[in-house]
């Protein structure tokens, strides 16, 4: 009997393991394929690396926002949709369709020359970059779809301690992906001036958005 409970208990732990680990890998997947994706943050980010001006600075104001929107979506609207089966039901679908719209928009432009004229050396000051890194996160309205939005909804499917995980998850995704495109930036010049870089990079992200679109209905 008591082996029974205690077989139990060891399945009940390996399961919980288990949806904690899906939960945050979830949270990493989501976040990273709708934040690898060329916009307005990516491009500044990459352009000034290139140009080793203030790229450090603005990565980090860049994870710092991306961290504080989805905090706020997961704990905001993830706890209000999840009081509702519902509205749970229609936050999936509805993530699904952006994330297929989302990840269609990247095969589109994977078909398409989309350069950047990364050698256009320019000597803005801290003051100016920290206020256009500002305006390209907070006046764009794609990020507070991406962060407070749709990650809002997303992790609505998961409770208590798994949605915690699915933020961890999100938020450390965000801020390894603006520092490895801070450092990447600065070495990869001639790479990312060619075409078929950014081919590869929206094709991979159109992928990565289609499949969590799917496991949102399935």
């Amino acid at each position: 009997m008591i082996e029974q409970v205690s077989s139990h208990q060891s399945n009940n732990n390996n399961t919980g393991g288990e949806m904690y680990h899906t939960a945050f890998l979830t949270g990493m997947g989501t976040s990273a394929g709708l934040i690898i994706a060329i916009g307005a943050q990516n491009a500044y980010l990459l352009t000034q690396s290139v140009r080793r001006n203030h790229y450090v600075t603005i990565a980090v104001i860049c994870a710092i926002f991306d961290v504080l929107f989805i905090s706020v979506g997961v704990a905001g609207v993830g706890t209000f949709l999840n009081g509702s089966p519902l509205l749970m039901k229609i936050a999936a679908w509805g993530g699904a369709s952006f994330l297929f719209f989302y990840g269609l928009m990247s095969f589109r432009s994977a078909f398409r020359k989309n350069t950047m004229n990364l050698l256009e050396q320019t000597d803005d000051s801290l003051k100016k970059v920290i206020v256009t890194t500002l305006a390209v996160t907070v006046l764009n309205p794609h990020v507070y779809i991406d962060t407070i939005v749709l990650m809002g909804g997303i992790s609505a499917q998961f409770e208590s301690y798994n949605r915690l995980m699915f933020a961890i998850g999100a938020c450390l995704s965000s801020v390894i992906w603006f520092y490895l495109l801070a450092v990447a930036g600065t070495k990869l010049q001639g790479i990312f001036r060619k075409p078929v870089t950014w081919k590869l990079l929206d094709g991979s992200v159109g992928t990565v958005m289609w499949l969590i679109g799917l496991s949102l209905i399935i």
